[in-house]
């Protein structure tokens, strides 16, 4: 397979990778931000807790298999996000130290205080990964601070607090509402009563607010002055990587150009607007698996407007527009990428099936009847 097409092939998986972790591991995170708001008691609680207990360490094969193929398809973008995002990275890490401990622990002592610490610990666990993951993105598409010298090597020129933006966070809230949204429906197909009303009323209001703010986001990129980038040199797709030989500028049309060239690429922004909206009906009328296909749907539409707008781009630079990273200079070698590609059609078939099977086996209903009658459970 020649380096161009396994260029692409590696955009496309590391795509479905990110794809893949908001909807399998963003229903766990949903589901934790929801914790607190969902359950008046503590064996309600457990209810919610249960409904992802089993999978939710499971599905987080999809964050590390998306880090692990950063690293080794795109390891300048790897280097780099991990230099000028750091801190952020950091407290994305230390939000998710929560999960573990906050499953393992919180029923292990009969103390409201401890379960409560816990449950909050888990709430923190859910929400602000999507919060950060999505001021990221925001960052990314009015490009980053950094730039590269001769020997490649990155230098961030930002920091923290300049991530934290209007736009960004604008984003983050597209993201954080998104995730609530597919944890909602989730939750709402493995629960019932009164557990299942006051999460359908929560997810019906994020798939809401998650569209008017995707909307709003569009909006703001096109018309509220934020430059995209645009490659102005010719560029060999088969060359080796060298970002630096290229000439990118800032337009204002930069994000808008693959829409104008390929119009059906506006299916995809389409999609996740009315896969959000036609899930919050869906659910609203009882039919809590076709909602959480259309929620997972709607965050593939979401995912893919930023990917094809983006496109070549991975890493934009603000500050050395000739540095941004593209889809064509920042990869591995070709052989790196052939070698991943077969190991990819080895393993990720394996990961799809036992993800299917361990959720065929604990199908059904979680009710406080099966909590009060099994007090024993972990979670």
């Amino acid at each position: 397979m020649d380096y161009v097409t396994l260029k692409i092939i590696w955009w496309l998986l590391v795509g479905v990778l990110l794809v893949g972790f908001a909807i399998m591991d963003g229903h766990d995170m949903g589901v934790g931000t929801l914790l607190p708001f969902v359950g008046n008691s503590d064996d309600e609680r457990r209810v919610v807790i249960n409904t992802v207990g089993p999978h939710w360490d499971g599905n987080q094969v999809w964050f590390i298999t998306g880090g692990g193929a950063i690293f080794a398809a795109w390891p300048l973008v790897y280097a780099t996000a991990f230099s000028g995002f750091y801190w952020a990275m950091l407290a994305v890490l230390w939000a998710l130290f929560f999960r573990p401990v906050g499953f393992d622990y919180r029923s292990k002592i009969h103390d409201a205080r401890w379960r409560s610490t816990w449950d909050w610990g888990l709430f923190i666990g859910g929400a602000v990964p999507p919060l950060i993951f999505g001021v990221a993105f925001g960052n990314l598409l009015q490009g980053v601070p950094f730039e590269l010298n001769q020997m490649l090597i990155s230098h961030y020129s930002g920091s923290f607090w300049q991530l934290l933006n209007p736009f960004a966070l604008l984003c983050g809230v597209v993201s954080s509402a998104m995730i609530t949204m597919q944890g909602g429906m989730y939750l709402a197909h493995r629960t019932e009563g009164a557990i299942q009303q006051r999460t359908i009323t929560l997810a019906i209001r994020a798939a809401w607010l998650m569209a008017a703010s995707f909307v709003v986001a569009g909006l703001w990129l096109r018309f509220g002055g934020i430059e995209g980038f645009m490659l102005t040199s010719s560029l060999d797709p088969a060359s080796l990587p060298d970002p630096l030989a290229k000439e990118v500028v800032r337009s204002a049309e930069g994000w808008w150009q693959n829409y104008e060239k390929q119009p059906w690429i506006w299916a995809l922004p389409l999609l996740g607007m009315g896969a959000a909206l036609l899930a919050s009906k869906l659910v609203s009328a009882g039919h809590t698996l076709s909602a959480f296909v259309a929620s997972s749907v709607s965050i593939l539409g979401v995912i893919g407007t930023a990917g094809a707008a983006m496109f070549p781009f991975i890493m934009p630079s603000s500050t050395q527009p000739n540095a941004s990273l593209t889809v064509w200079d920042s990869v591995s070698s070709h052989l790196t990428l052939q070698i991943m590609f077969y190991a990819t059609l080895i393993f990720m078939p394996l990961i799809i099936y036992y993800t299917s099977w361990a959720y065929h086996v604990m199908r059904g209903k979680v009710t406080v009847a099966d909590i009060q009658a099994n007090s024993h459970q972990a979670y």
